[in-house]
């Protein structure tokens, strides 16, 4: 799963590491964000008019022939079945999406008190990653929206979570995204993922709270906290 992740570089630290995007949108100037929630605003990198471009949008799918806003969970979607979901089966076709972040949160319970802990997970020393997306854009709604995709959690982080947003593998960028991608090929490259790499530690319960961006949102606590 991926309840809420963290945008702590610039745009042009995401613009080199994707190295797909078209050179026009180097220089956009995007504030950190340290604790990202669903139906908020992101920018994502899709092929969009012939290149591969930085766009904005809702991050909580709503599919293009919806009539109202999608009511159930839709800011994640299940690698395993998104391509034939009725939701995100049109969107796994052609309209795949890279999501820019450094690192993501879950949660476990805390036997003790009952309240739950957040844990911060990343890449080594902070890399910058993707996560596989998908995309839609509703007309009649004036929506644009993204979702990210998940499998079954790495081993090492399988006790905070069973599941994790998948991190696309860098050689895997153009062709997620390119239209003419097919459909069982980009299945194939959901198994290319740097899961294996990632780390977790435990942060501050001030994360708890959607409401909360400060940057010692990343900061470790003590696990007696």
């Amino acid at each position: 799963m991926c309840g809420r992740f963290i945008i702590k570089g610039s745009w042009a630290e995401y613009y080199d590491a994707l190295m797909i995007i078209r050179p026009q949108d180097r220089g956009l100037n995007t504030p950190p964000r340290y604790n990202v929630a669903p139906t908020q605003e992101v920018k994502f990198v899709a092929h969009q008019d012939g290149e591969n471009r930085a766009m904005d949008g809702q991050w909580w799918l709503v599919p293009w022939w919806a009539k109202e806003k999608t009511k159930f969970a839709a800011f994640n979607a299940r690698s395993e079945t998104a391509y034939k979901s009725g939701a995100f089966r049109d969107a796994f076709k052609s309209k795949r999406c890279l999501i820019p972040a450094d690192g993501y949160y879950e949660w476990t319970k805390n036997e003790e008190d009952d309240k739950k802990d957040p844990w911060c997970i990343t890449l080594p020393d902070w890399q910058p990653f993707a996560f596989a997306g998908l995309w839609a854009h509703n007309e009649n709604l004036g929506i644009t929206s993204c979702t990210i995709l998940t499998a079954a959690a790495a081993p090492q982080i399988a006790h905070l979570h069973d599941r994790m947003p998948v991190i696309l593998d860098q050689k895997r960028f153009a062709q997620w995204v390119d239209p003419a991608t097919g459909v069982d090929e980009a299945r194939q490259m959901l198994n290319d993922n740097r899961g294996a790499e990632l780390g977790g530690y435990r942060v501050g319960r001030q994360v708890n709270s959607s409401r909360y961006s400060g940057a010692d949102a990343i900061e470790p606590v003590e696990p007696q906290e």
